[in-house]
Order: C-alpha cells, then structure tokens, then sequence
C-alpha cells in the first residue's frame, strides 16, 4: 500500500512508527516531540516555575481568577504519567483508565508524558512545573511507539487507536497526542473519528523535523484532529517547528523546562518542541470549557480561532501559525462572546465536511497557496499572547508578526491541506 504526499510523492507505507526528533535527555528513539534548543541542556533549580515564561506572557493569574479548568478532564496519550510528583498529586486519575489499555499508564519511563500532564494540570506544590489549568484532571495512557523497545512492553502497551478510543469512551473532554507518526493508520483513523463523533476536541503536536524532511505526520495530519506548532517567548516560530497545510494553531513550546528522565530528581532547562505546544494548547482549551461547560467541542475550538492572535485577517491562515496563537484569556474575559452553533464544524474547510469562506491569507507569492480539503489530515493547536489590547483578532505578540514575517518571507501562507490518500 502507498500514500501520496501533497506534494504528489509516492512512499511506502510499512508496519511501525516513524520516530520524531527527541531530547538527548529522553534516551528515546521515537515518536514523541520534545527536542534540546542547547547543546546541554541545564538542572533547573527550584524557581523551576520563573522559567515557565508563558504563564505571565498569557496573563495565567488574571485568567485563573475567571477559570482554572475545573470539571475538565484532559487524556493524556503518551509515555505514561507519573501521579506522585508533587506537582501531580490528587490531580491524575489512574482509575479511570480501562483495564484493557491501562499498562503501566502512571509509569512514564522517559518523563515525557509526565512534564506535559504537569503543564496542563500541575499545582505547582513543591517547586513543581505550574500547570496553566490547576484544576483539571489527567486521565493517563501509556501507547505503544518506537521508543518502546522491551519486547514484554511492546506486547502490552496499548496501540495508539486502542488509546484514543478508551479516552473517547471516557469522561474526558480534550484528547492531548503529542506524538507523531509517517503512515497513515486506519485503526488510528477510524478512532479519531470516533472520538470527534462522542464530542472530544483533540490536538497533536506537527513535529520537530522542519529543518530536514518538514512532513507533518499523525494524528496531526488527521482530520478532527488540531495540530499544534511552537513559539518562544519572542514570538518566534521555532525553525525546528514543522510548518505547512496542516498547521492550526501555535503556542509556547521553546526554552522551557521539562524533566530531565525517569528519575523525577530534577527539571532540565531549554528544551523546546510542538509537545510543549501541545499541551499548553490542551489546557487552553480546559481553561475555555470550564468557564462554559454547556459548549461541545466546535464551540470552544471555534473560539480559541476566533481569538487566537495574528496580524492577519480573521479567517485567513499561515503555513506557520495556523490562525494564530491561542489566547484563551481574549474568550475568558469576553462574557458576551458568540461561540457560534454547537454542531459546526469550526474546521470543516480543512476538514473535508464544508466550506467555511476561508480565504488564503497575503503573501508576495502564491506558488504554495492551494484549495482543497483533508481527506485523511488534521490541524494544529495554540500558542499565547501576552498583548493587553480588546481586540482579539488582530493582536499577537506584537513581535510575533514580525519574527513570523520574516519567517514566511515569499510566501508562506496557505489556506487548506491539501489531500492525502491511501
């Protein structure tokens, strides 16, 4: 069986899962995308918090005085979750998993899973990383990828379609993936469906392969699904960050601290990648429906674009940031916000279902512009503002448009994926 590329390639489509860029410090091989911004990066020490730049850049104390993420529940698909780190103690919920996909789910053996479950839910207590919903709970699963070597754990590690149906079949609400794959799976496919048809908002990380092959994989690259790239703390796309059709939405995902491995003694600083992005992205959106719990999934993506920050039009898009940078602070603060119908598809240009009026964004060449839907792909997820302005379509980082465009240069905007097909 082979796919084609969008850009009309041919290329075998072969058992496995093809392996991201990953930290040294992680020791893996495979899938999960979290890559070193130094050459060594250093132990944190315990002000590991002064390091998270994006709480203050996205206002998080203002935001938590109108949610925390109460009520929500966040699936967190990876390498596992360790439940007894300070900053994650009472806040996963290793009961919920299923027996049939719950191997060694609170056990992360590269502390992947676990810095990202912080991100999203973590208390802080005990100089731990400051999750930007404190309030949310984590339901862990562990899913079978190239980094899982061991023959015993590869023969008991749920599959990646396993996992997402189990979390689609649970209570929670928002599906984080910040892992990566170049083939086109059909069970994994058929699951994500299943998911967005029991209402879950997913998001997955693009990848951190731009500077050599750029092929943004899946579930990314799914349909249903919101991929998500990364900026720093200047508003800049990280070079690692892959770009392209697939591209939602951006958010923070470089130069911040992560756990160093599976020992849990210490935070490493200056790491970078789209997981990063991916789960702040996640728990933007637990932000949103805690503070409007009665919305579906359509409505709380469809704000999250809305207000996502772009020094471009409303309804355009870029190859880079997708439709900008969430800003869930800009839906919080708005009490009269309009989050459209319950059913529609805020995606559904990109997503095959419809036509939205999305126009290609400007550009001092179209060569890269195309019209078409997603047969089998997916979109990307938010990044923060840390701008004071009302105006929540139009305001990014200021820096942001700049650093972006000189980052676009001739011509990086695109409006829709284009297909891909097995």
């Amino acid at each position: 069986m082979t796919e084609t590329s969008p850009r009309g390639r041919l290329t075998a489509v072969v058992a496995g899962r093809a392996g991201r860029r990953v930290s040294a410090l992680c020791a893996t091989l495979g899938a999960f995308a979290i890559v070193s911004s130094g050459l060594a990066p250093s132990a944190v020490a315990a002000d590991v918090q002064s390091k998270q730049w994006y709480l203050d850049a996205m206002d998080a104390e203002g935001m938590w005085k109108i949610s925390t993420g109460k009520g929500v529940k966040v699936a967190v698909l990876d390498t596992g979750v360790n439940p007894d780190t300070p900053s994650l103690k009472g806040q996963v919920l290793g009961d919920e998993v299923p027996k049939a996909v719950s191997y060694n789910a609170t056990k992360d053996y590269i502390g992947h899973g676990t810095t990202l479950a912080e991100m999203i839910a973590g208390t802080g207590a005990g100089g731990g990383l400051q999750g930007l919903a404190p309030d949310a709970k984590i339901i862990p699963y562990r899913v079978l990828t190239d980094d899982v070597k061991n023959a015993v754990d590869k023969k008991k590690t749920p599959a990646v379609a396993d996992a997402i149906k189990a979390a689609a079949d649970s209570d929670a609400q928002i599906i984080s993936m910040s892992f990566g794959s170049s083939i086109i799976d059909p069970d994994e496919e058929k699951a994500v469906k299943y998911a967005q048809s029991k209402g879950k908002l997913m998001f997955a990380s693009t990848g951190n392969d731009a500077q050599t092959k750029n092929f943004i994989g899946y579930p990314a690259a799914y349909p249903y699904v919101v991929g998500v790239a990364a900026a720093d703390e200047k508003g800049k796309v990280g070079d690692f960050s892959e770009h392209g059709n697939y591209v939602d939405l951006g958010a923070p995902g470089l130069n911040l601290p992560v756990w160093c491995d599976a020992t849990f003694r210490s935070y490493c600083d200056g790491i970078e990648g789209t997981s990063l992005a991916t789960a702040i992205a996640s728990a933007s959106a637990a932000l949103v429906w805690s503070a409007h719990p009665n919305w579906t999934a359509n409505q709380v993506l469809r704000t999250l674009i809305d207000t996502a920050g772009r020094t471009w039009k409303k309804g355009e898009r870029s190859n880079y940031l997708g439709y900008g940078a969430v800003r869930p602070r800009m839906v919080l603060e708005n009490s009269s916000i309009d989050p459209g119908s319950a059913s529609a598809d805020p995606l559904s240009f990109e997503n095959g279902t419809g036509v939205t009026g999305v126009t290609a964004a400007p550009s001092s060449s179209a060569s890269d512009s195309s019209q078409g839907s997603k047969d089998t792909s997916g979109g990307a997820t938010s990044a923060a503002s840390n701008s004071n302005s009302s105006d929540d379509n139009t305001q990014l980082y200021v820096i942001l448009g700049a650093a972006l465009a000189v980052a676009i240069g001739g011509g990086a905007f695109a409006v829709a994926r284009k297909r891909r097909t097995t």
